[in-house]
């Protein structure tokens, strides 16, 4: 029981760490203090200190099965993350003022990179990783830890919306989103929005970078091989 009890305690801690600092306004003071780009150091640090506990926490549950593992599963995995990890590499940081993660100033609605892929980048990493992580882990405890991530993302992505909406007037929005989409390539799609030379060398490289030392990292700090 004490198990379930310190991951209840770190779930908590890591939900409540994205929604205290904006709602006792401690994020308008950090900004002001640390700035925007020192403020996202310091709450990527912590979130990923809290994950990282939420995790290990997972792993050392009893082991109560709800389905069983297939091959298919492991290759789903592996064909989605790439994704994952490009989203969050490109989205974190670009201008983008449609996404917590992104930079209001900088933004071209005639070029609006990685917002006309989707206007919430990280929400949709988010998603994938939780989302792919679901299928091989089928016991209560990674359910219990990758299920809140997945309904947290995809109910996130309204929330963010309609608070960047109501940010700015009507017009300005429609301007400034009519080459974006919130779905993945839905403006590519339908028409609104074609990429304007190719992607970023050196957030490509970031991603490579990223996706091969999670690939290699996975097994010595997971105990797990996450190839098929």
């Amino acid at each position: 029981m004490t198990i379930w009890i310190e991951f209840a305690l770190a779930m908590g801690l890591f939900l409540l760490s994205h929604r205290i600092p904006a709602a006792l306004g401690v994020k308008g003071r950090l900004l002001a203090l640390l700035g925007a780009r020192g403020y996202a150091v310091v709450f990527s640090a912590v979130s990923l200190l809290l994950l990282g506990w939420l995790i290990a926490v997972a792993a050392r549950a009893p082991f109560v099965p709800l389905w069983d593992q297939q091959l298919w599963h492991r290759w789903a995995v592996n064909l989605m993350m790439p994704a994952a990890i490009a989203l969050a590499v490109f989205g974190i940081g670009a201008p983008n003022p449609f996404a917590f993660e992104g930079r209001a100033t900088g933004f071209d609605p005639a070029r609006p990179g990685i917002a006309g892929v989707t206007r919430q980048p990280l929400l949709w990493a988010l998603a994938l990783w939780a989302g792919a992580h679901l299928l091989p882990n089928g016991d209560l405890a990674h359910v219990l830890l990758f299920g809140p991530f997945l309904i947290l993302a995809l109910a996130g992505m309204p929330v963010v919306e309609r608070r960047r909406r109501r940010g700015m007037a009507e017009a300005d929005w429609r301007r400034l989103t009519a080459q974006t989409g919130l779905v993945p390539f839905a403006a590519l799609a339908t028409g609104r929005w074609r990429p304007c030379g190719g992607p970023s060398p050196l957030r490509l490289a970031g991603t490579v970078l990223v996706w091969a030392g999670l690939l290699h990292l996975h097994m010595p700090v997971i105990g797990q091989s996450p190839l098929p």
